[in-house]
């Protein structure tokens, strides 16, 4: 049977003349953009060029929801109300959906961004709270979630369709979680390192832990990060490896379409 793996990437993500990233040539490599709604990241005209340009390239779409919070790039935790978050996913997805119909493309996929995304991996009130603005906006929607967390779940039990992913640049435990930013060699840098992962993790079903030990990670994607030094040309290696290694790339929202 083929092997076939999604790769998304964080796009749409500058804001005016403040610049993160090269969502042009990133369109180029990933077969998914999580575009930014605004909250974390994004303005409008830099939102509506990246649909733009996705539509272009052919590249499926999906809501990069975060928490309101320009300054920190939405990477600081907010204990926020359930109703207020509900309110301001609804809000991400309802304005992204807007400029995708502008764009002449659609939304099919919501992927929660930085420590929302964490939070909600196993925090169940602010997770459900995400589940339920999905499913009142769009239960068609995919939602994308940390491999491995009670996150997954929660949202299958809701009736959403969800999609697991691993992490192309970052080290895992031996119990199959992220290790932390705040620990060193948390994040790895070199190209080549982090291609050969991705196809042991596509050949394999998993990937070694920082500890030495092999981890199984279940997963239908493959986030390349579009915003640290290197990305791009990181993103490019694994894309090759891996077509190399005749994986085919293609978007998990696109699948039996």
């Amino acid at each position: 049977m083929k092997k076939i793996i999604d790769l998304n990437s964080d796009l749409g993500e500058s804001f005016g003349q403040w610049q993160m990233g090269n969502d042009h040539a990133m369109l180029k490599v990933v077969s998914s953009a999580n575009v930014a709604c605004g909250f974390h990241a994004g303005s409008p005209e830099g939102i509506f060029n990246t649909l733009i340009e996705a539509k272009a390239n052919h590249v499926v779409v999906g809501a990069h929801v975060g928490y309101p919070d320009l300054v920190g790039f939405g990477r600081r935790n907010m204990d926020i109300s359930s109703n207020e978050l509900i309110a301001d996913v609804i809000y991400q997805i309802g304005a992204l959906k807007g400029l995708a119909v502008a764009a002449g493309c659609h939304v099919d996929y919501v992927k929660p961004h930085g420590a929302l995304y964490n939070t909600i991996a196993h925090d169940k009130r602010q997770g459900m709270a995400v589940i339920e603005a999905i499913c009142a906006i769009d239960p068609q929607l995919v939602l994308v979630a940390l491999a491995g967390s009670p996150l997954i779940e929660w949202a299958k039990e809701s009736g959403l369709t969800v999609v697991a992913e691993a992490f192309a640049d970052r080290a895992y435990h031996a119990n199959g979680t992220l290790v932390s930013r705040k620990e060193v060699g948390s994040v790895l840098h070199d190209p080549e390192q982090v291609a050969q992962r991705m196809l042991q993790f596509v050949n394999e079903g998993g990937v070694m832990s920082i500890e030495g030990t092999f981890t199984p990670i279940d997963a239908g994607s493959i986030c390349v990060h579009g915003d640290s030094p290197g990305a791009l040309a990181m993103a490019q290696k694994v894309r090759e490896l891996l077509q190399q290694n005749g994986v085919e790339i293609t978007a998990f929202a696109g699948r039996g379409q």
